[in-house]
């Protein structure tokens, strides 16, 4: 496994795997990447498998309030994604680091990620890979 930064020459490969987990089409999502992977303020990495791609980690500077944390900015794990025959082998486990290098590097003190209420899958992880969680929130709307 080889673990590397992308660049805006792997948008669409980065779309294709964030299309696996958060449904929207590659092409739309490819831009997205294109503008994230030349920006100061994110990162995103791509694991490899010889020449395939099997997951990626997407990352951000927040500078705005990040619930549990006391400085600015912070590093955000935006979104992390491992093909399923590559699960429980590592690999999120050293994408992560490769954020969390990337945020000291850029003077973070504190990392920081968040998850869907009902993801307990995700929540075991952040657990496991040293996340504790600060919190719980559930959003409401109504119509006017």
């Amino acid at each position: 496994m080889n673990i590397r930064k992308a660049t805006p020459a792997d948008s669409l490969t980065l779309a294709k795997l964030a299309s696996r987990m958060w449904e929207h089409d590659p092409v739309e999502l490819a831009p997205e990447f294109s503008t994230l992977t030349a920006s100061s303020e994110a990162a995103c990495f791509l694991a490899f498998d010889g020449e395939q791609a099997i997951g990626f980690a997407q990352c951000q500077l927040r500078h705005d309030y990040v619930e549990g944390c006391e400085t600015s900015p912070v590093g955000f794990l935006e979104g992390i994604y491992v093909d399923t025959a590559y699960r429980r082998s590592g690999v999120a486990r050293a994408l992560l680091s490769a954020c969390e290098e990337w945020a000291k590097s850029l003077g973070c003190s504190e990392f920081a990620s968040d998850c869907e209420i009902d993801n307990h899958d995700s929540l075991t992880w952040h657990l496991k890979n040293g996340f504790i969680e600060m919190g719980r929130t559930i959003w409401f709307a109504k119509k006017l």
